[in-house]
């Protein structure tokens, strides 16, 4: 799963993520990036609603692995929250071998190259000093900052979506771990694309249930293949 955005503004998608942990049957669970709106440093897990996402993160990850790879929204998620939710942080680009495949987790945003824009933005707020810079402020501040980003990415948005992943660098992912599947989120447009060489591109999909809808799905990998779970 990928790209919940949670939030104090987003009760709904919370109980549906708390419907599908506990309704969960697997072996392991993998996030890939943007569990969260905006996190703005783990001294907000002593917020209430953060509070309420350690406690269903801590119950599944004492159940299976649960495994953590950092959004474009949540890349200052560190050690401490993690541990607090019991989830393993993974790098940027993994390759997970399971049912004699070989399958690349990316969040997705690293690859989409025509954003320009973005990309700065993306190797400035990845450099420790701009990262030690903005933790050091007041948490108060932080959560200004924050939404006031998310209020640009969203007016952003609204001017067109995302930008999708460079076929380029995708190949370069594949090719790179001799893999067939790359899966990634950050685009809000699950999907399957199929990739030369028989190989494919598999786009999970965002979750939204607070703003006049139920959006939402698991996606299931086991000796059958992939199965996209929607989730109510």
């Amino acid at each position: 799963m990928s790209d919940l955005h949670l939030g104090p503004d987003t009760p709904r998608t919370l109980l549906a993520l708390q419907r599908a942990l506990q309704a969960l049957d697997a072996d392991a669970l993998f996030i890939l990036g943007d569990l969260f709106e905006a996190w703005v440093g783990d001294d907000a897990r002593e917020l209430p609603w953060a509070q309420a996402v350690v406690a269903l993160l801590s119950t599944c990850a004492a159940a299976r692995p649960v495994y953590f790879q950092h959004g474009n929204r949540d890349f200052l998620l560190g050690t401490a929250m993690a541990e607090a939710c019991g989830l393993q942080l993974l790098a940027e680009e993994v390759c997970l071998q399971a049912f004699g495949q070989r399958v690349v987790l990316v969040h997705g945003d690293a690859e989409c190259l025509e954003d320009r824009p973005y990309q700065a933005f993306r190797a400035q707020v990845r450099q420790p000093a701009w990262q030690q810079g903005f933790l050091a402020q007041p948490l108060a501040t932080r959560l200004q900052l924050a939404a006031q980003m998310r209020d640009a990415s969203q007016q952003a948005q609204a001017d067109g979506p995302y930008a999708d992943l460079d076929a380029q660098a995708c190949a370069a992912l594949l090719q790179r771990h001799g893999a067939q599947t790359l899966l990634h989120g950050h685009t809000h447009r699950p999907a399957r694309h199929a990739l030369p060489g028989g190989a494919q591109r598999l786009v999970l999909s965002d979750w939204d249930h607070d703003h006049g809808g139920a959006r939402g799905e698991v996606m299931l990998f086991s000796p059958q293949g992939w199965q996209r779970l929607p989730q109510p």
